[in-house]
């Protein structure tokens, strides 16, 4: 038995879909599976609504100072991946 169980909740209780080996009284910790659901396309109608709630958006208003640390930051990442690509990309998986 692995670690990690998988089963369902029914009535309000946990159901695991294989047999468990630990003792009574172990504590356990039940939490929800991440499901990344597949709908399909998403429809016009949700790109209209996405679309027009995007023109509502306003600019940032970001003071000279931020705005300055922002693009000396952007500058630091940048070179550092320039570095990286330059030591060749059997460094990279290292």
């Amino acid at each position: 038995m692995s670690s990690l169980l998988k089963g369902v909740i029914r009535n309000g209780r946990v159901e695991v879909f294989e047999p468990i080996d630990l003792p009574e009284g172990t504590e356990v910790v039940v939490a929800p599976e991440a499901t990344n659901r597949d709908d399909g396309p998403v429809p016009p109608e949700e790109i209209a609504r996405v679309l027009v709630a995007m023109r509502r958006l306003q600019p940032l208003d970001i003071p000279d100072d931020v705005a300055a640390d922002l693009d000396a930051w952007e500058r630091k990442l940048n070179q550092h991946g320039i570095d990286r690509s330059e030591s060749g990309i059997e460094d990279v998986f290292r």
